[in-house]
């Protein structure tokens, strides 16, 4: 029970509180995008409809879909209705039978569960399992945007300084990424859209409130930005998967983590045009995110 329970406050947290300039893609492929997106960027939801095509299912069960493309490439990101994180809250807070309707309801949620228990311990700070400070995805997000130049950094708008520039892309493209990379895409994507579900019901049936749409840092704009950025972070997990032939039995020592985190800034110097001081297998940063990874891949059963 105590491990259904730390399953379904995960979903609580996701509340979404010298590198080279070069794409990660072969030489020979330009079919990858640039793709991740600011919601700084925007001024309105019309706006940001002039970048992403955005459809609403007209009968039967509400969806969203979200149409992406950007340099030769295009990314599709559809949210249905379903389970969100208020029916693990309830769930958790019921009696057997409301988890045992939520079974049924999730499959993909039962049998996932020991991945997404990894993916839960990768998002939260764990100072007392893995000793101070602890390293979680934001961390890594946050670690990032201090890495931009000052020379970059100095001429970067307030905006995309604040909590909703920078940071938040970085936080939501590296963490889809490791997720995609270290588990599967479809993981990643069931965390994202069950999230997504419980922020905003309206995304999936476009009817917002004035304030909703005039809110472009917590409203509409922001929620779609997320859900695009999410699809650019699975894609980017993918290609480095395949890149450097990573598969449940690898390795992650402080120098594959480094160079993971280095490809990734690669990918949003490429994007934004940004320069990023690197990170090094030294790190502090780098080796806790190291061991993290390794304890959870090895065997995540005596983490609760």
């Amino acid at each position: 029970m105590s491990r259904f329970v730390i399953l379904i406050l995960f979903f609580s947290f996701l509340n979404c509180n010298s590198v080279s300039t070069e794409p990660v893609s072969n030489s020979n492929n330009n079919t990858f995008a640039k793709g991740a997106l600011l919601t700084t960027s925007f001024k309105s939801f019309e706006d940001f409809k002039k970048v992403v095509a955005v459809e609403y299912s007209t009968t039967g069960t509400s969806w969203v879909q979200l149409i992406h493309s950007s340099n030769g490439g295009q990314v599709t990101s559809k949210l249905y209705s379903g389970v969100s994180e208020g029916d693990f809250i309830d769930a958790r807070d019921g009696d057997f039978w409301d988890r045992v309707r939520l079974g049924f309801e999730s499959p993909y949620f039962v049998m996932q569960r020991k991945n997404m228990l990894g993916v839960y311990i990768l998002s939260r700070r764990r100072h007392k399992d893995f000793g101070w400070p602890d390293m979680a995805f934001y961390d890594l997000a946050n670690t990032m945007k201090n890495n931009i130049s000052k020379e970059d950094l100095a001429v970067a708008s307030s905006d995309e300084l604040s909590e909703k520039g920078y940071l938040n892309t970085f936080n939501h493209v590296a963490a889809q990424s490791f997720m995609t990379t270290l588990f599967s895409e479809e993981l990643a994507d069931f965390v994202a859209d069950t999230h997504e579900r419980e922020n905003m019901p309206e995304l999936m049936t476009g009817k917002f409130t004035p304030e909703q749409l005039k809110d472009i840092k917590n409203g509409v704009v922001d929620n779609y930005v997320d859900m695009i950025n999410n699809e650019w972070g699975q894609e980017l997990g993918k290609r480095l998967k395949l890149k450097y032939n990573i598969n449940q039995d690898t390795n992650w020592t402080p120098e594959l983590v480094a160079t993971y985190l280095n490809e990734i800034q690669s990918y949003f110097s490429w994007v934004f045009k940004l320069r990023f001081q690197p990170f090094t297998a030294k790190d502090e940063l780098t080796i806790k995110f190291s061991n993290k990874i390794t304890r959870i891949m090895n065997d995540v059963s005596g983490l609760r």
